[in-house]
C-alpha cells in the first residue's frame, strides 16, 4: 500500500489536480486532507473535521503524485473515522446499502420507477438530503442476474478467431449494480461481442462490489461484499476463468481496493487476474486470437475519460480499438471530472460542487460538437445527460454498431 505520508514533499502537485478543490473554497485539498493532516493524526491530534467529507475520492490526486504517496487513501481513512464518530446520514445508510435498494427496485421496477416519479417522492428525498433537481436511474426487471442464464449468442463468430487457437478462452464477467439493474441491455452486449469473438462467458453470483458503502463510510459492510465476491470468483480464477469489468469504478475496486479490505489471499487473486473490457480485448487481438473486421461508422465522438480509469494511464484501451473503426472521428476529453462520483452526486449538500465540475466537463466535451458523448462510467453518463441534449451512451454500443451485431 503506497500511502507513506512521509514521501511527500508538499509539491502541491495533487493539490492542482484536484477537481473539488477548483470549485469548492470549503475544501483544503488533498496535501492538506491527506499527507499534512496525518502528521497530526498519528501524533493523537483529532484533525477530522466536516471538510473531509467533500473529496469525491476520485484518485486524481493519487494519479498525480510523483512520489508514490496515495492521498486519497489517507483521506479515505478519515472519512471512515469520521462517519464512525458522528450519526450516519439517510442518504449514507441508503447508498452503503444501495445492492439491496438495487435488487428490490429492479424486482417491483414498474412501481418502483413509478414512484420515484411521483412529485411528492422528489420533495421527500429532498427532504433527507437527497437531491431531487436530477432524474433518478430507472430500475430494469430483466436483470442480469435474473436472465444470466439467456445470454446473447453470435450466429457465427468463426470469421474472427483462430480455428487453432492457443487455448481456451474464458471469461467471468463482473457487471456491477448499474449494468446488471439500470443498464441491462448494455450488459447483454458486452456478453454478445465476447461471445461473438468465441470467448465463453460466465456471469457469476455477485453482490455489490463494496465502493459505495467505502465511499460512504461503512467499512464493514464493503468488507462484507468484497468476501462474497472474491470468494465466489476465486473460484472462477482456480479453474482457469479471467476476470472483466467494464465499470471503471468497479474495476478500480477488485484491483487497488480488495486485496487492502480483505487481507487475504484472495483479494491478491481478484486483483491479478480482472481486466478491463477493452483491455482483455487488446491482449486477445495482440496475440493474434481475435481480428475486429469493424463496419464504418462516420461519426464524430467526444469520449469523456472516468478518473477511475484516468488512473491506468494512456492510451486508453478502448480508444485504441475505436481507432480501428473506418470513418469514426474520436475527441479524448480526459481532463475534468464530471463531479459526480456516484452516491457523491446525488446528495444535496455536494449540489454545488458537482454542478460546477460538470458544467464544465460538459463545455470541454461539447467543444467538438460530437453526434454522440461516450463513458465507460454509469455515473458519469448520468451526470453528463444533466447537461447537455447530445446523446450519451456506454462506448459499448460503439462497439457493437462497428462489428455489425
Amino acid at each position: 500500500m503506497k500511502e507513506s505520508f512521509e514521501n511527500c514533499i508538499r509539491c502541491t502537485i495533487c493539490v492542482e489536480n484536484c477537481p473539488v478543490f477548483k470549485v469548492n473554497p470549503e475544501y483544503p485539498g488533498p496535501k492538506q486532507a491527506g499527507p499534512d493532516a496525518e502528521r497530526f493524526r498519528l501524533d493523537g491530534i483529532e484533525t477530522v473535521d466536516k471538510w473531509i467529507t467533500h473529496c469525491t475520492q476520485c484518485k486524481r490526486c493519487d494519479f498525480a503524485c510523483p512520489y508514490g504517496v496515495d492521498p486519497s487513501k489517507l483521506i479515505l481513512k478519515a472519512q471512515i473515522r469520521y462517519v464512525s464518530k458522528h450519526r450516519k446520514s439517510l442518504p449514507q445508510l441508503l447508498f452503503s446499502n444501495f445492492h439491496y435498494i438495487a435488487r428490490l427496485g429492479s424486482l417491483f421496477s414498474v412501481i418502483t420507477n413509478f414512484i420515484t416519479s411521483l412529485g411528492m417522492m422528489r420533495k421527500l428525498f429532498k427532504l433527507i438530503g437527497l437531491r431531487n433537481d436530477i432524474p433518478f436511474p430507472e430500475f430494469r426487471f430483466k436483470t442480469l442476474q435474473r436472465f444470466r442464464k439467456k445470454s446473447i449468442r453470435s450466429p457465427n463468430p468463426v470469421d474472427h478467431i483462430k480455428i487453432n487457437k492457443p487455448k481456451e478462452r474464458k471469461a467471468a464477467f463482473f457487471h456491477g449494480c448499474y449494468l446488471n439493474s439500470n443498464a441491462p441491455d448494455e450488459g447483454r452486449m458486452i456478453i454478445a461481442i465476447l461471445e461473438h469473438f468465441g470467448i465463453k462467458v460466465a456471469v457469476p453470483d455477485q453482490v455489490c462490489c463494496g465502493l459505495p458503502a467505502l465511499g460512504n463510510g461503512d467499512l464493514v459492510k464493503a468488507q462484507g461484499f468484497a468476501n462474497k465476491n472474491s470468494k465466489e470468483f476465486a473460484k472462477f480464477i482456480d479453474e482457469g476463468w479471467d476476470i472483466l469489468y467494464s465499470c471503471t469504478s468497479c474495476g478500480h475496486t477488485l484491483i487497488y481496493d480488495y486485496p487492502e479490505i480483505l487481507g487475504t489471499d484472495e483479494g491478491e487473486l481478484i486483483s491479478k487476474n480482472t481486466w478491463n473490457l477493452y483491455e482483455y480485448l487488446l491482449l486477445l487481438k495482440d496475440e493474434g486470437q481475435i481480428n475486429f473486421n469493424f463496419k464504418p461508422l462516420k461519426k464524430v465522438i467526444s469520449y469523456h475519460i472516468p478518473c477511475h480509469l484516468r488512473g491506468r494511464g494512456v492510451p486508453y484501451p478502448a480508444v485504441k480499438i475505436f481507432k480501428e473503426i473506418p470513418n469514426l472521428n474520436l475527441h479524448i476529453q480526459d481532463i475534468n471530472c464530471c463531479g459526480f462520483s456516484g452516491s457523491y452526486g446525488f446528495k444535496e449538500k455536494n449540489k454545488e460542487t458537482t454542478d460546477a465540475l460538470g458544467q464544465i466537463a460538459v463545455e470541454s466535451l461539447e467543444d467538438h460538437n460530437p453526434d454522440i458523448i461516450i463513458s465507460d462510467c454509469g455515473a458519469c453518463r448520468m451526470q453528463i445527460s444533466n447537461f447537455t441534449k447530445t446523446r450519451i451512451i456506454d462506448p459499448i454500443q460503439i462497439m457493437y454498431d462497428a462489428l455489425g451485431l
